[in-house]
């Protein structure tokens, strides 16, 4: 893997979010030449703490900014694009849908149309989501099921997918889609997430909160998992150039988790015998969801390197370093 990063000009997007910031850690290691476009100051992000960001070139704007963009990937000759950035909180997304329709879809049609028009860049990897697939019967959703968001973080998905398929389909862009499910690992900094909320709450002694009614079915997916993917999928575009534009791969564990034995696991991590405190708050959100994985497995050989309990293993400790800091 080093071989292939080594010298490669890399622009990332959404570097200082949960799974950017282990992405440009891994991308770093290997030598890549990383270029990260950040638009918000965040000192306790992985990125940050690790010393890492200081290890990278790093352009200040806004992911809806198309001249910035293009600039960016022109003066860096960039070779390689992963895009992650995006609003990617439910709630937040329920509460001010505006904000996050211009980051995930205004954002990526910025992002699609500046690397079409920067002939240096070979690869685009964007990441969708699980939930751009919307609410199904028919489960577990392959790459087959149709895009139907209807919630507005779901509809955001849905539509920065069509668009990044759009682009590869109509102008050759060789973009290839990823669709992962609920990535949890250490670095989330948004406590209201059931991961990072569980292990804080544990940690203080309080009871973990559950914001549905504990039955909500998820795939959760590790964040140095999804690290790896991204690399993998870079990787494999450039050993085929133009075989992989315009697919789109779910990445998962294959495994259906309710909110409530998740809660569980974490708690039997961390040898804790606190009940978790059930709301049954949760509006506008879908109730079941994981994914078959076999069209990664088939065609780019892909099994996930950690199985739910050993990511949540590796996430409670990060927590707990964490927070004894001081955090």
């Amino acid at each position: 893997m080093s071989d292939f990063w080594r010298d490669r000009p890399t622009f990332v997007t959404g570097g200082t979010g949960l799974v950017g910031s282990w992405l440009v850690r891994r991308l770093v290691e290997a030598g890549a030449q990383v270029v990260c476009l950040v638009r918000d100051w965040v000192p306790q992000s992985e990125l940050v703490r690790t010393g890492t960001l200081a290890r990278v070139t790093t352009v200040r704007g806004d992911v809806r900014d198309q001249a910035t963009l293009e600039r960016a990937l022109g003066e860096y000759e960039i070779d390689t694009v992963i895009h992650l950035a995006a609003q990617t909180i439910v709630g937040i997304a329920n509460r001010n849908p505006v904000s996050t329709f211009e980051a995930n879809v205004q954002g990526t049609w910025a992002l699609l149309e500046a690397c079409r028009r920067s002939p240096a860049v070979r690869q685009v990897v964007f990441a969708s989501s699980d939930k751009a697939y919307g609410d199904c019967e028919t489960l577990p959703y392959d790459e087959s099921t149709p895009l139907v968001g209807r919630h507005p973080y779901d509809v955001s998905k849905s539509c920065a997918d069509l668009i990044a398929q759009s682009y590869a389909t109509t102008y050759g862009l060789p973009v290839t889609i990823t669709r992962c499910g609920n990535f949890y690992g250490g670095g989330d900094l948004n406590w209201n997430r059931l991961v990072p909320g569980t292990i804080r709450s544990v940690m203080r002694g309080q009871r973990p909160v559950i914001r549905s009614d504990g039955t909500y079915i998820r795939d959760y997916f590790y964040v140095e998992d999804g690290a790896h993917v991204y690399m993998l999928l870079a990787e494999k575009m450039a050993a085929d150039p133009g075989s992989l534009a315009g697919h789109a791969f779910n990445f998962s564990n294959e495994i259906q988790v309710p909110v409530r034995d998740l809660v569980q696991r974490i708690l039997a991590a961390m040898g804790s015998d606190l009940e978790p405190e059930i709301r049954d708050e949760a509006k506008h959100e879908i109730r079941h969801q994981y994914l078959s994985a076999a069209k990664a497995r088939e065609m780019l050989g892909w099994k996930p390197l950690f199985t739910l309990d050993e990511g949540l293993e590796r996430t409670v400790r990060w927590y707990a370093d964490f927070l004894r800091e001081g955090a």
